[in-house]
This record gives structure tokens, C-alpha cells and sequence, in this order.
């Protein structure tokens, strides 16, 4: 097999935590040292990564580091060179549109982070100039390729559950504030003129999750709430916390084929894990559950579904946990981020569409939004389709 062609790619915010540690190190890097990507026919495309950020001495230790020949502080540049190929972005939201239009007016097909913008219209219209463009376009839908999530969409497609009725998600951890430990997400998630906060951060993940395993969202009733006001930043500083750091979501949905689903997702950066994975999602149906994490997925049968019952004189004997089976994988799931980008990678050779595009993004931008009014006024919302 010999490679055909290989497509350089612009990495903008590589120097950050998800740029660097998911994108970098664990998916480009990955493809370049296997020998790229196999492609349909049998021949492979290889990938160049080209190092972009504004710190000169942070992305030269980078490149240094693992064998990468290009890197630049010159975003316009890099962006309008010829022989770029693709632009990736996962630098800060607000600074986002910006780079994606620039990107595709200039020819060059993007991946991106997301959210791919602050709101709705400046996300509207970076699906409507990605057809007008015509550039493949991407936007990171990382949870859905992970272990955990496929084996529950496998159960969904098989149907196991029976007539879905309910799907239930609990998501986060402390982030400490920062005055005695330092806190492990940076501080301008908390700030919310700086494009930061939990609903803006997690509603489009959400979105494209609920999408992704069970249909379409058609309703939104959140509360959101800032629960610790004041953190310290990177130098020690106590500021205060402008965005919300919970975000607790009930979403009315529909199957492929009408049925009602009832989803809520509690999502917090100031709860304490008591679960197995970080994430859990619950599906109940009338044959059926089954919990999935990011990696684990296990399932009861109606036919295996115990009866408790509910006795508040004597202490619980049972372990619900052992009645549970683990669903097997059944073939081998790489890192998610991997994945999607080497299905990507397949669709910018083809010349096609991603499944997951702006558009897609455009509908999570849009949840959040809505989220975070639902809060505000206090009320249920509808979730309108967009058309561009």
C-alpha cells in the first residue's frame, strides 16, 4: 500500500489542554506514526502537523518534542498558505468564528472544537458559509465514538430496550477553586465574559449525545446556578465567578419513530463523584436498561429484572450492582478522538460532507442558548429546527 497524498494541518490552540493532550498527542501523532490513514481503496493518506499558537517558546518545545518540523504564531499566515490543507481549531470560543471563516473562505477545510461560536447566528452562519464554500467540515463529537456510548447506540439499534421511556445522565466533578489547590480547568471557564460556563461548555456535547443515541430534541427546561462565586485564577488571584458552574437540564425527545422519551442530565463542576466513569448515562425502556460511561456499558433484561421491595425497617441485602451484565464490545473501539478524525480525514479525500458539521454544532450552540434562557425566564422552552 503506498500513500497517496498527505494533507498538512494548521493545529490552532495546540498549546492547550485538548488541543495538545487529545488532538496532538493522542489522535495526529497516533495516524502520522502508523502510517497515516487507510483509505478505501486500499491506499493510505498521511497527515503533517503544523504547530499554531501565540507562546513561540511553548510550541517550539512542543515541536521539538515529537519530531514536528513546522510551527507558527502567524495564524493569517498559516491559514492562507497554499500548501495548507486543513484548519483545527480548539483555541478559545469567542476567537472561533472568526478562524473558521477565514479558514473556509480561504479553501481549506476545518475541524474544530466546539462550540463552534458564542451564539446562535454567528453558528447559523458558519453552516451557511460552509455551503457556500463547499470545504468538508468537522466539529468534534468525541463522546459518541467512545467505547461506552457505542455499545449503548448498539443496544438502541438492536432493540434491546424495548420502547424507549426515559434516559437519565449524570456528569462532573470538584474542579477545585484554586486558594489551596490549584484548580484543574482553566479560569476562564468560570468568567463568563470570556466565553466561559457549564451550559455553554456541556449543552452542546449534550445535544449531539441525545441526537446521537436516541433522536430529536423538542423541548428544554434548565436551571443553572453558579454555586462557588469566587475562584482563584492561574496566578493565585481570587476573581469572581461570572458563569454558571451547574447546569441541571430536562429535555423532551422524540425517537426515529415518535415515541416520547424523557432525558435530564445534572452536569456540575461542584459535585463529588460517586459513580463509576465521570459520565453516566441510564436508558430505561420497557425491555430493557442499561448505563453506560465513557468505556463501560452494562444491561438487565426484563426477564432478569429483579422486584425489590421497599422496606425502611430492615437494611437493603441485595447488590444491584452484581444483576447487572457487561455488554462485550465486540470488536476493537480506538480513543474516540482518534476515531473521528480518521473518519474525517477518509471524507476530506472523498470530498464529502462529515456527519458531524457545523450545522450539527449549529443545533448544539443553539441548545445551550435556550438552556440558559429556560433558566432565566424559568420556563420550558421549544427547540425550533433550523433551517439555513
Amino acid at each position: 500500500m503506498t500513500t497517496t497524498r498527505t494533507l498538512r494541518i494548521a493545529m490552532n490552540g495546540v498549546t492547550g489542554r485538548m488541543g495538545y493532550r487529545q488532538h496532538l498527542l493522542r489522535s495526529i501523532l497516533p495516524i502520522r506514526e502508523q502510517g497515516g490513514v487507510t483509505l478505501p481503496d486500499g491506499s493510505r493518506v498521511q497527515v503533517e502537523p503544523i504547530l499554531v499558537g501565540r507562546n513561540e517558546a511553548k510550541l517550539a518545545d512542543l515541536a521539538a518534542q515529537h519530531g514536528i518540523s513546522e510551527y507558527t504564531t502567524d495564524l493569517d499566515g498559516i491559514v492562507h498558505a497554499e500548501d495548507t490543507d486543513i484548519v483545527f481549531d480548539a483555541a478559545m470560543t469567542n476567537l472561533r468564528p472568526q478562524t473558521l471563516s477565514k479558514a473556509m473562505k480561504a479553501g481549506k477545510h476545518v475541524y474544530t472544537e466546539k462550540p463552534t461560536a458564542e451564539t446562535l447566528a454567528e453558528a447559523i452562519d458558519l453552516a451557511k458559509l460552509r455551503d457556500e464554500t463547499g470545504v468538508t467540515a468537522g466539529v468534534v463529537h468525541d463522546k459518541l465514538y467512545l467505547p461506552g456510548l457505542v455499545k449503548l447506540r448498539r443496544l438502541v439499534d438492536e432493540g434491546f430496550f424495548g420502547r424507549i421511556l426515559s434516559l437519565r445522565g449524570e456528569f462532573g466533578y470538584w474542579v477545585f477553586e484554586g486558594e489551596h489547590q490549584p484548580a484543574q480547568r482553566p479560569s476562564w471557564n468560570y468568567r463568563k465574559e470570556d466565553g466561559g460556563g457549564m451550559t455553554t461548555d456541556m449543552f452542546c456535547h449534550w445535544n449531539y449525545v441525545l441526537e446521537g443515541i436516541l433522536g430529536t430534541v423538542k423541548t428544554v427546561n434548565a436551571q443553572t446556578v453558579t454555586h462557588i462565586p469566587t475562584r482563584w485564577d492561574e496566578q493565585g488571584k481570587p476573581y469572581d465567578a461570572t458563569a454558571d458552574d451547574a447546569a441541571y437540564g430536562i429535555f423532551e425527545m422524540a425517537t426515529p419513530d415518535g415515541d416520547p422519551v424523557v432525558a435530564q442530565i445534572n452536569s456540575s463542576w461542584a459535585v463529588r463523584v460517586y459513580r463509576d466513569e465521570l459520565v453516566e448515562f441510564q436508558i430505561d425502556g420497557t425491555h430493557g436498561s442499561a448505563v453506560a460511561g465513557l468505556f463501560k456499558c452494562v444491561s438487565q433484561q426484563r426477564g432478569n429484572t429483579p422486584k425489590p421491595v421497599w422496606n425502611p425497617d430492615l437494611p437493603t441485602t441485595e447488590t444491584f450492582r452484581d444483576q447487572w451484565a457487561e455488554v462485550p464490545a465486540n470488536a476493537e473501539l480506538e480513543n474516540g478522538f482518534k476515531a473521528q478524525w480518521e473518519e474525517f480525514l477518509r471524507d476530506v479525500v472523498a470530498g464529502r460532507e462529515h456527519r458531524f458539521d457545523l450545522l450539527s454544532a449549529a443545533r448544539g450552540v443553539q441548545l445551550a442558548e435556550l438552556g440558559l434562557q429556560s433558566s432565566a425566564e424559568g420556563r420550558r422552552l421549544d427547540v425550533p429546527e433550523i433551517a439555513l
